[in-house]
């Protein structure tokens, strides 16, 4: 538990009025206040007190109030800063998250938003020692792996919207439910949503909820993904996915802090923290028409990239002995890799990444019968092979050397688009699940 000194808060706002209502409401909760009006106030004030908290107006008579986040930033990095913006102002909030902010709240304060951004900021300083640990770890030495571990836990102080990008199978869910279970917000549910897989005509009650009698079949009231994730955090998978009549509400939810469930007449507040991902280059949806760029804007405030399995090849060994002693329940977790089979995995392109890997060894482990898995065992697929160039006009490429690169391609995008389920992948190739397996042992895919 911080002491009453550690708690301390800095509130910085031209107008006393707003100043008194922000104190009122802080020393309700036990945190004492000190007070600004103006930029070189508050700068002054930083530089001779130690503060649990700083809560920064936009707009100052001397100033904005992102010279004070930047200040901190640079010079008291210990302390987390929350600005407040005006209605309709989001890009001034979107720039202080990227100098470094903890969270913004819009004007006129809602005093429930204030009292769940202070909590939180008291919460994180008092550390993770109550936390127990999950277990979930993103193995590798390599530098790829060490700069993702880095800043994932730069981002767990922070509540500013995450973008992860990355291939599919490359850990992107895992990275934000660290990013969740290392910050403020950890004791709090992690709700992910698949955005791909929900259908069109079911996506604002999934995600708002709904009244009873909203429409037909709606029984009772219902909870959407915001609720649930209440004080949490809410976790948008393929996000690239959602049709662009969602984008638009959504987008108002992430400036207004706000939801209304379908058939309702009011907005209740919500208090979430979104992190999103594709395997889609987002920006490239933009430029194409098919995601919103204010939205696509709201969401990449901070990008955090993992890096594909071929990338660090090097740590390929680690994260397979890390994944054997997990699925080799039958062998007490001893199962081996042979060196042939090490080195065939680290000369493997993996396009599915970690997914993949896992997926691999699953089915070597069944295979093999015993606890020693050979190269052989690991049925890795071929290097597509390279067609040949057409000699003389006329001359044909081999047909069925075509044609079976054409069928590799397109089960392995499907089984990428579907995390390597197969029954869903047969069903996204319009095959039977027969027939796909059938086609996985013809190509050495299996």
């Amino acid at each position: 538990m911080l002491k009453e000194a550690d708690r301390k808060a800095l509130i910085i706002d031209d107008e006393s009025d707003i100043l008194e209502l922000l104190e009122l409401t802080l020393l309700r909760m036990g945190v004492p206040v000190d007070r600004a009006m103006r930029v070189d106030e508050a700068l002054a004030l930083l530089r001779r007190n130690r503060y649990a908290l700083c809560l920064t107006d936009m707009r100052l008579p001397d100033g904005e109030g992102l010279e004070v986040v930047r200040y901190i930033g640079a010079e008291r990095p210990e302390v987390p800063v929350a600005v407040m913006t005006a209605h309709g102002s989001m890009e001034n909030a979107v720039a202080a998250l990227k100098a470094g902010a903890f969270d913004y709240l819009v004007k006129p304060v809602s005093l429930e938003q204030l009292r769940a951004v202070v909590k939180s900021v008291l919460k994180l300083a008092e550390g993770n020692d109550a936390v127990q640990p999950s277990g979930r770890v993103l193995l590798g030495d390599s530098v790829a792996m060490h700069q993702v571990r880095g800043l994932i836990q730069k981002l767990a102080r922070s509540q500013a919207p995450v973008y992860v990008t990355g291939e599919s199978g490359s850990g992107k869910e895992l990275a934000a439910r660290l990013i969740h279970e290392s910050g403020a917000r950890r004791d709090k549910p992690f709700v992910p949503v698949n955005c791909g897989a929900i259908p069109e005509s079911l996506m604002e009650s999934e995600f708002f909820g709904y009244k009873k009698g909203s429409f037909t079949g709606a029984d009772e009231d219902r909870e959407g993904f915001f609720q649930a994730a209440g004080g949490g955090t809410l976790f948008l998978d393929e996000v690239a996915d959602l049709p662009l009549a969602m984008q638009v509400k959504l987008l108002r939810v992430i400036q207004e802090k706000k939801v209304r469930k379908v058939g309702a007449t009011a907005e209740d507040a919500v208090d979430v923290r979104i992190i999103s991902a594709s395997h889609k280059n987002l920006a490239d949806c933009v430029e194409g028409g098919q995601f919103r760029q204010d939205l696509f804007y709201r969401l990449n405030v901070i990008e955090l990239r993992m890096p594909a399995l071929r990338e660090m090849r090097d740590d390929i060994p680690l994260i397979a002995q890390a994944i054997l002693r997990r699925l080799a329940t039958q062998f007490e977790g001893k199962a081996e890799l042979t060196a042939g089979a090490l080195g065939a995995l680290q000369r493997y392109d993996f396009p599915g990444n970690v997914r993949e890997l896992e997926n691999i060894l699953e089915r070597a482990l069944a295979l093999c019968g015993d606890a020693r898995i050979e190269e052989e065992d690991l049925y890795l697929a071929p290097p597509p092979e390279a067609l040949p160039e057409p000699g003389e006009p006329g001359e044909k490429w081999p047909l069925q050397d075509y044609l079976d690169r054409m069928e590799r391609e397109a089960i392995m995008e499907a089984l990428e688009k579907t995390r390597f389920n197969k029954t869903a992948a047969a069903k996204v190739l319009g095959i039977t699940f027969r027939a796909l397996r059938y086609r996985l042992e013809r190509l050495g895919l299996e």
